[in-house]
This record gives C-alpha cells, structure tokens and sequence, in this order.
C-alpha cells in the first residue's frame, strides 16, 4: 500500500510489502532475550546465534531437530546451547512492526513456532543459574533517603506526643511513671508529726488512712509507720477500715485536754 502524501493518516496505512515472507516464531529464556538485546545495541553487527537443522537419513518421515547455539564468549553462566521443540499445530499468525514515526509494517507470516529451553547437558547449570538470581532479587539492599527538609520537623516529636511509648515496648512497664502524690511529698519530723496526728485524733476518734494522708500531706508509707506505734487498726464493727489511738494514747489526750 503507498502512502497517501503525508496526510497524517499514516497510522492507517500498513506496509505489505513483506506479507508473505516466512518467519519463525519463538518463545525463548530472558537471560537469552537480554543477551540478544544487549549485543544488538552493540555497534558491530555479529550473528548472535546459529541454528543446527538435523536430519535422520534412515528416517526420512521423522521430523527434524533444531538445536541452537550461542554465539559469543561474553554470556557468562548463561547456557549456550539450546534445543528448540517445534509446534506444528497453531493458529496462523502474522507479524508486524511499528517504527518511531508510527509507521506500521507486515514482516511476515508465522511459518514454525518454536519452545526453546537449555538442552539436556545444560539443564542443571541453567538450574543453578535461575537459584542464583531468584536468591540475588530477594536480597533487600539498604538505602539511604536524604530528607529535603533540613529543620527536623520530622524527627521532632508532635504536641501531646512527649512520655508516650510505643504499645510494642519491651520496656513500657520500666518506664511507667510514678505516682505523682508520693513524689511531691516531703517526710516531717517524727516528733513533729506525732504532735500532728495527737491533735488530729482530738478532733475525731477515728480516721481512715486516706483522710489522714490529706491531712498531713506526707507519704503513705511512712504515715502507716506513726500509726502502728499510735493507734489500732479496725479490721470489722462500724468503725471498719478506720485508725483510733490506743487506750494508753488515748488517756493521756484526754488529761491534756483536761488541762
């Protein structure tokens, strides 16, 4: 088909001029697909592969074998020779081709469509090869990401986010805060505490722990200390949960009160 002078329709038109021109079509390895690509971009042109066409003499009706070789000494581990399994039922097909302008062209029509794999004597080493490279492409490589921002925003923490730890923490119990109340509480004299909780069991017989740690603003632990010298724990009655002084404390407030 001629072009029709540069209308701009030249997507439409199609070169047949190669129509009936036979080709092989094969599904090859992309080691070898990448090998092929590489030394055609290369700018000296050398035959990339030979094919091998054998015939069995004694057998005229078998059909024949096709082998294929690589040219080259620069693949590396990569197999060179192959044996191609030919296809003889397929639906019939042609190939085209496109250039950069877009033009589109008939190279021909599929005469043999062909499987190539590594031949027998090369299978294992093009096992090894494939391990080699499934191993090398789950291999994570570290990267270092340079940020743009240089003012550290990213690596400040957020508002509200100070003294939160992750909920996957090994050390979140260590790091547990403690109790406000007891830190901010500073111990009294002894002496000067017991004149404090003698005047405080004046006012009311009996006084629950709690109460008495607001009243006197001292660590709990050390309140329970004073007590147990002083008073008398009650474990049960109306007065449960309570602290009152022992009968022999209690007699000598009651005599100073007197006074």
């Amino acid at each position: 088909m001629e072009d029709d002078g540069g209308n701009g329709s030249n997507s439409t038109v199609i070169d047949t001029a190669k129509a009936e021109r036979s080709v092989w079509l094969m599904k090859c390895p992309l080691v070898v697909s990448k090998s092929w690509q590489a030394q055609a971009a290369a700018s000296d042109s050398h035959p990339v592969s030979k094919v091998v066409v054998s015939l069995d003499p004694l057998r005229p009706d078998d059909s024949p074998q096709f082998t294929m070789e690589m040219a080259g000494n620069d693949i590396g581990n990569m197999p060179k020779s192959y044996s191609l399994n030919m296809f003889k039922d397929f639906v019939p097909m042609s190939i085209f081709s496109e250039t950069n302008q877009g033009r589109v062209a008939m190279e021909g029509r599929v005469e043999h469509k062909f499987d190539m794999k590594p031949h027998n004597k090369n299978m294992e080493e093009y096992r090894k090869m494939c391990r080699e490279r499934t191993n090398k492409s789950m291999v994570k490589h570290r990267q270092l990401k340079v940020i743009d921002n240089d003012r550290g925003v990213h690596m400040r923490p957020m508002p509200g986010m100070v003294g939160l730890i992750a909920s996957n923490s090994k050390d979140k119990k260590k790091a547990a805060p403690v109790k406000g109340p007891d830190v901010k509480r500073t111990r009294r004299d002894r002496g000067e505490l017991e004149d404090i909780m003698f005047k405080l069991f004046e006012r009311q017989p009996n006084w629950a722990l709690k109460q008495l740690v607001q009243e006197t603003d001292q660590p709990a632990q050390f309140l329970k200390e004073i007590l147990n010298e002083l008073c008398v724990y009650n474990k049960r009655g109306t007065n449960q949960g309570t602290y009152e002084l022992k009968p022999e404390y209690k007699k000598s407030v009651e005599d100073t009160g007197a006074e």
